[in-house]
């Protein structure tokens, strides 16, 4: 953003933003929202103290989970969908549904099924970002030129050569783009899963939190999730731009 030639970085919206949340909670006016200097002062105090460490290793491990099984069949679904028209036609309108379905009321089945604890946890980490991934994925199978397709079948490439070295490098813009929205939504993903299920990680901290109205480590937490989840996020994006040539390529 420019103003009267002057270029403004877009970090200069967010310290508006936090100014402007300090002076309100300075006032008191709103109890569930204390001074940004306090909520960083309770984050440093939070994150020495081992019940926060052990949450974060709880977190991270479902998390982590959930994004691998995503992303080792979500891209394969994608692929397949891209490639055969029937099961695109079979499957395309399931997908499409849990990618705007509101997947936050599936958690109390998969409780069931998977009982209270962390299966429960990386299932719903899972079944939030494996659609994007898959929709994203079938995206960039289907511009992938045909033109390259021939050129490898005329060089007498093999069909894993053929997906290995040409398609799948085609369509690597989209599906790192699917990729980094999933990452995303799987953050979201282990917030709710782990606050339904209340006993494990940061879902645990949340109830402890807010039963007891102590909002400063409650925003602390919060805080600390957006930061990772906009760190992940800016990580895939950056290999997204070192592949741009591809695209352009294409």
């Amino acid at each position: 953003m420019t103003i009267k030639g002057w270029r403004v970085p877009m970090m200069a919206s967010l310290i508006v933003w936090l100014v402007l949340w300090e002076i309100v909670g300075r006032t008191g006016a709103v109890f569930l929202i204390p001074p940004v200097t306090g909520i960083i002062e309770a984050g440093l105090r939070l994150v020495q103290t081992g019940t926060w460490q052990q949450a974060t290793v709880d977190t991270l491990r479902s998390y982590g989970m959930g994004m691998a099984l995503a992303i080792a069949i979500g891209v394969p679904l994608g692929v397949l969908m891209g490639r055969s028209k029937p099961a695109d036609k079979l499957l395309g309108m399931w997908v499409n549904l849990f990618v705007s379905a509101p997947l936050s009321a599936l958690v109390p089945v998969l409780m069931i099924l998977f009982g209270i604890g962390e299966k429960t946890v990386v299932a719903t980490v899972f079944l939030f970002a494996v659609w994007i991934i898959a929709l994203d994925t079938r995206a960039g199978i289907l511009h992938v030129p045909k033109s390259l397709e021939e050129m490898g079948r005329s060089y007498l490439a093999s069909p894993v050569q053929l997906y290995g070295k040409i398609i799948l490098w085609a369509a690597l813009p989209e599906i790192l783009a699917g990729i980094r929205l999933g990452l995303i939504r799987g953050v979201k993903g282990v917030v709710i899963g782990q606050l339904l299920v209340s006993i494990i990680g940061y879902g645990a901290l949340f109830e402890l939190y807010s039963r007891s109205f102590d909002m400063e480590h409650f925003w602390a937490i919060t805080f600390m999730l957006f930061a990772a989840a906009m760190v992940l996020s800016s990580i895939v994006e950056a290999f997204e731009k070192r592949i741009e040539y591809y695209a352009g390529a294409r």
